[in-house]
């Protein structure tokens, strides 16, 4: 059993956190600051990996800075950890950070390095339309996911899968990994492989203004988008002066009909919406203000939504 530091915020590690917890000693975790949410950012938000410690009675640290933070860094060496796990934690761990462990620092990546490296592999994945990723364990040094490997495991998209999704089914399989890999890298027994950067791809980190939608996409790049961007930024366009969030969609497939980008029609399969290249069946909605609902009851209230034009 080896005594663990672990570091992340997110969903994403809840489940790597829960499985060391399991089969060993994690003596302290490391999470972001608790951050204000909800209506007027009044309410103090905890992050979910801050739970599960709070649950289990584990001694935490929540540094704004790490790097700027000498009393958590002699706190880290006070640890005695023989090995720091990385799962989602936010912020870079600097040289003096990373030397402290006895075993080094292993990251949890959702992908399939050198592919994706960044703050956003998962929407990344589902955004260029691929059938696979998976996780990488990795020996994490001073770059963006640029340490060499130690495991790695694949995983389908399923066409259905979203961010949301797709990372909890990837988060249980990094802990899988994780615990299957961790006896053979303390007992000396992997040896680190190297990525090959000839062969990296970016996943940058994710903005708000990433989820607006152009119609004059196809059909399967905006269904792509919809699903990547699901739980956020939401895709979203306007209808009339509002904005409406487009939570749940399914291309058409065959749709030989015509219309401009951005018409909304009923059609004998449903609601849906004119793109560059086929019709976009739309399932569920949200405007502004509103609850999401199906497309079908937002259209009893909204009698002119058929006919219309989304930008």
């Amino acid at each position: 059993m080896a005594k663990i530091v672990f570091f992340g915020t997110p969903r994403f590690g809840v489940p790597v956190l829960q499985a060391l917890i399991e089969h060993h000693d994690v003596v302290l975790v490391v999470t972001q600051p608790d951050r204000l949410a909800g209506r007027g950012r009044r309410r103090l938000q905890l992050s979910p990996v801050k739970q599960v410690a709070q649950a289990h009675g584990i001694e935490m640290l929540q540094p704004a800075r790490l790097r700027r933070d000498p009393d958590a860094v002699a706190r880290l060496r006070q640890a005695d950890a023989d090995l720091f796990v990385i799962a989602a934690y936010g912020q870079i761990l600097r040289p003096n950070v990373l030397a402290i462990p006895r075993h080094g620092c292993i990251g949890v990546h959702a992908s399939l390095l050198p592919e994706l490296r960044g703050a956003a592999p998962i929407a990344a994945a589902i955004l260029q339309g691929k059938e696979e990723t998976g996780v990488t364990l990795m020996l994490t040094d001073i770059g963006m996911d640029t340490g060499p490997i130690l495991a790695q495991a694949h995983l389908p998209i399923a066409p259905d899968d979203t961010t949301e999704t797709l990372s909890e089914k990837l988060a249980h399989l990094g802990a899988h990994l994780l615990i299957q890999t961790l006896p053979a890298w303390l007992s000396g027994k992997i040896a680190p492989r190297p990525q090959d950067d000839a062969l990296a791809t970016s996943a940058p980190r994710i903005k708000t203004s990433d989820g607006s939608i152009d119609w004059q996409q196809t059909a399967l790049e905006i269904d792509r988008q919809i699903r990547a961007y699901t739980p956020w930024p939401s895709a979203f366009c306007t209808y009339g002066k509002t904005r409406l969030k487009i939570l749940r969609t399914h291309p058409l497939p065959g749709w030989r009909g015509e219309g401009l980008p951005g018409n909304v029609m009923r059609v004998p399969e449903g609601i849906g919406v004119v793109t560059g290249q086929g019709l976009l069946l739309l399932d569920e909605v949200q405007l502004a203000g509103k609850k999401p609902m199906s497309v079908e009851q937002f259209c009893q209230g909204q009698r002119t939504f058929v006919n219309s034009f989304l930008s």
